[in-house]
């Protein structure tokens, strides 16, 4: 039986890989989109959504998912809800990749990772209940919600430090709990923790539980780890910064990563080491991980798809 060769498979459905396949579609590429695991990525567990552009009331994550996903339909693409569990990428340009959604073979001329990250946690069952109630991995995401209230940063390297510097401009206090008498942060973001003088570091402290009323935190429980006396600081938000991990599992061995395991693209491009293979997202950008970075990225991935494909023929 011969099998049909498609022009583009999009890897992941957050704001890079719909954005990618409302491009690739447009484009007549006729993209078909996996969304993995949590279609719709990161952004589903985001409550409010102010800053993406041209939604002047906000909105939340999940609709705003919803949209980007009607709008890629709206140029036929074909949406699967499944999740790609391994690839076989060709080495030759114009060669043919093979993705593989469980027993399901899905041979494809340009591929499009846009797998994501996943923010780290620290594995607390109150980070679930709280989840959208006060506790957040980012804070140019949440930040804004928590203006002249007190809230608590956990991490010791650059994450944490920037997100502790960020949430002094809005928020009345931060508190940095660092689990190890040192930081793990570059010197420069260690000054600049230092010189806030609404940040107040915590050293040998960890969280180990959140309380309040309603799933909206109230407080958050902490142990210092040489005494082991515990506390409780009153606080309305709790931001883990202990880093993301990109979704790269699977590309292991074939995609280049760097040493954190993000896909290395060309500078300036979504191009990867592979000919017609591109990421787009969080899953190659661990500075920015914002909603319209990720967005921008994969209009590039859809349209280096596009060159990549015209010349081939």
């Amino acid at each position: 039986m011969e099998q049909n060769i498609l022009d583009c498979v999009i890897v992941g459905s957050g704001p890079s890989g719909f954005t990618a396949a409302i491009y690739a579609a447009r484009a007549d590429l006729k993209p078909e989109l996996y969304t993995g695991l949590e279609p719709g990525g990161q952004l589903t567990t985001t409550t409010e959504v102010d800053n993406f552009p041209g939604y002047p009331a906000g909105i939340t994550g999940p609709e705003m998912m919803m949209d980007l996903q009607k709008q890629a339909e709206r140029f036929e693409t074909k949406v699967h809800y499944e999740m790609i569990t391994k690839a076989e990428f060709s080495k030759e340009v114009g060669g043919v990749h093979k993705l593989y959604a469980g027993n399901k073979e899905i041979l494809a001329k340009t591929v499009i990772i846009s797998t994501g990250a996943t923010a780290k946690y620290l594995g607390l069952e109150d980070e679930k209940k709280y989840a959208g109630g006060g506790v957040s991995a980012c804070a140019t995401c949440d930040g804004f919600f928590y203006r002249g209230k007190d809230v608590v940063v956990v991490g010791a390297g650059d994450t944490a430090a920037e997100e502790a510097t960020y949430l002094a401009k809005l928020c009345r206090k931060v508190t940095l709990l660092v689990r190890k008498d040192v930081f793990r942060a570059s010197k420069a973001m260690v000054h600049r923790v230092q010189n806030t003088p609404n940040i107040e570091v915590k050293f040998h402290h960890e969280l180990i539980g959140i309380e309040g009323e309603n799933s909206l935190v109230e407080r958050a429980v902490i142990i210092n780890n040489q005494t082991q006396e515990t506390s409780t600081v009153d606080v309305e938000g709790i931001f883990i910064a202990i880093g993301h991990k990109p979704n790269t599992d699977i590309f292991v061995g074939q995609v280049d990563l760097d040493e954190n395991g993000y896909i290395v693209t060309e500078k300036g491009s979504s191009r990867t080491n592979l000919p017609g293979v591109f990421a787009a997202g969080d899953v190659q950008d661990h500075i920015y991980r914002q909603a319209i970075t990720a967005a921008g990225s994969g209009c590039m991935a859809a349209m280096d798809a596009e060159k990549y494909l015209a010349e081939l023929h």
